[in-house]
């Protein structure tokens, strides 16, 4: 309650400075002083002048009533509900421009109405001796006035509101656990701002000048009207050069305000979608220090960024070290398919980030074998089947263990190259029989990868194979167990393409 009595005591302030700048010191100051009527025919202008203000201000006074209803009751309530926290934060931006609407529409109804009204029955009766004309510039120099207040009420109301969005979002965070946020709506967009505060400053002074100094002109000499209409020409062309460098200047300062906010927003993005790229500095206003936080922002985020993909990237080996540390005869293992599966990958043209899944993937391809017992993993004789089957489990194994790692979405890249690796090309290998391109893309370059290693590799069961061996086998198992793709780039970084091997590969499943 007492942040609602701050903001009412602020904006009542606001409307006294105001009211008094634009339509008290203006009016009465500038344009009554230049007229040369008696004293009591001031006096009366005087007295239609603050009736009018006051009729004004009642219309005003319930129209700002009306627009702070939604802040009142979210402020006054104890445990106000998340509907109409969210309601009062966004009647909250609206204000400044609901100010805008407050002031004008006041102004014409309550003001400049009345007025008008009030001072055409004191000439008609002789109560003040003015020309009917002087009424229309009363008119015009009355919505002059009002936009001009209007256009200080904007500001100082913008400023007002900046405790109450404070105050709602910290109770929607503390009530309901709801963070508040534009996402980027604009509510007054920069442009029409600028444009219209400018055009304002720059006419405004001028519009009162010429016609305070019509008026003036008038009641000193009475001037002919050849001499007035050369006078009016002179003024609109006067008025004419003010408006258009007004607009000028306007559109320039727009543009300047404009262009690196963009270029920020569109870096910002840059980050929302991963990409960390700095801004170019071409600014030498304060944009440019801007722009150096910025950057210095992207900067800590690319170090942050690298040292987590190095604590990602030493995780992803710790694990394979530790998988191939349970036995001495495949030390080393995961570490070589991985070697062996990147090379495959650049020669197939990947790059970037799928090389980078691709490696992960094949470091983790044999997580699974965690789940297998020792004596079924290490056993020197021939397996019976229900042992083979235990063997087989470990793709499936693997692709739940990574499952389980929190966000989930971060495993995905690797979980088809892990529970992939042992599918044949022809669509006799497990778990699923896949055959052909349906086997996703890591699992047949690890399956290359994976058994050249386990066919060069010491086990228990038999002594590793040579090199020319392997390579003769892979080629003889092109297009029916591996990819013949993919296991004819590795055939050619070796130079062994083409060459064939009636031997088959006997091995257990790598």
């Amino acid at each position: 309650m007492n942040l609602y009595g701050g903001f009412l005591k602020k904006q009542i302030r606001n409307y006294i400075f105001g009211s008094v700048v634009a339509v008290l010191a203006v009016g009465s100051l500038i344009l009554l002083s230049s007229l040369e009527i008696s004293t009591v025919e001031y006096f009366r202008l005087l007295i239609i002048l603050l009736i009018s203000f006051a009729i004004m201000a009642v219309v005003e006074i319930s129209v700002f009533i009306r627009q702070i209803r939604p802040i009142r009751a979210a402020l006054t309530e104890h445990r106000p509900a998340l509907a109409m926290l969210e309601e009062a934060y966004l009647h909250t931006h609206r204000l400044p421009k609901l100010a805008v609407q407050r002031i004008l529409g006041p102004h014409f109804l309550g003001l400049s109405l009345p007025a008008s009204v009030m001072t055409y029955g004191m000439i008609r009766t002789g109560l003040i001796n003015l020309p009917y004309f002087y009424l229309v510039l009363a008119v015009a120099g009355a919505i002059l006035v009002a936009c001009m207040h209007a256009l200080i009420e904007f500001f100082l109301t913008s400023s007002a509101i900046i405790p109450l969005i404070k105050n709602f979002r910290n109770r929607a965070l503390e009530l309901h656990m709801v963070d508040f946020s534009l996402e980027g709506h604009v509510f007054v967009p920069i442009r029409p701002k600028f444009l219209i505060t400018c055009m304002l400053i720059g006419t405004f002074p001028l519009v009162l000048f010429i016609m305070a100094t019509q008026i003036r002109l008038e009641t000193l000499g009475g001037r002919a009207a050849e001499s007035m209409r050369s006078y009016w020409e002179w003024a609109g062309l006067v008025l004419l050069i003010g408006t258009l460098f007004s607009s000028i200047a306007a559109w320039l300062l727009t543009r300047s305000v404009q262009h690196p906010i963009n270029e920020l927003y569109r870096a910002m993005n840059n980050i929302k979608d991963g990409r960390l790229l700095q801004v170019q500095d071409e600014y030498s206003d304060e944009f440019s220090k801007l722009v150096a936080g910025f950057n210095m922002m992207v900067r800590g985020l690319q170090a942050r960024e690298q040292q987590s993909r190095q604590l990602l990237d030493s995780y992803f080996t710790t694990l394979a070290v530790a998988l191939d540390a349970r036995d001495p005869y495949t030390a080393g293992h995961s570490l070589r398919v991985a070697e062996y599966s990147v090379i495959i990958g650049q020669l197939a043209g990947l790059t970037g980030q799928q090389l980078d899944n691709l490696r992960k993937s094949a470091l983790l391809h044999d997580i699974g074998k965690i789940g297998v017992r020792d004596s079924v993993l290490f056993k020197e004789e021939e397996l019976t089947e229900e042992e083979f089957d235990q063997i087989k489990s470990h793709p499936v194994l693997g692709e739940n263990i990574l499952r389980q790692i929190e966000p989930e979405e971060k495993m995905a890249p690797y979980l088809g190259g892990v529970r992939s690796h042992h599918e044949r090309y022809d669509g006799k290998g497990y778990p699923d029989g896949l055959a052909g391109t349906a086997i996703p893309l890591h699992g047949r370059i690890i399956a290359v990868a994976d058994a050249y290693d386990a066919m060069t590799s010491d086990r228990p069961y038999r002594k590793g194979m040579d090199h020319d061996r392997a390579l003769a086998i892979l080629e003889q198992g092109r297009g029916t167990q591996w990819d013949p793709e993919f296991a004819g780039l590795f055939l050619a970084y070796f130079g062994k393409t083409g060459k064939s091997d009636k031997a088959g590969y006997p091995g257990r499943a790598g």
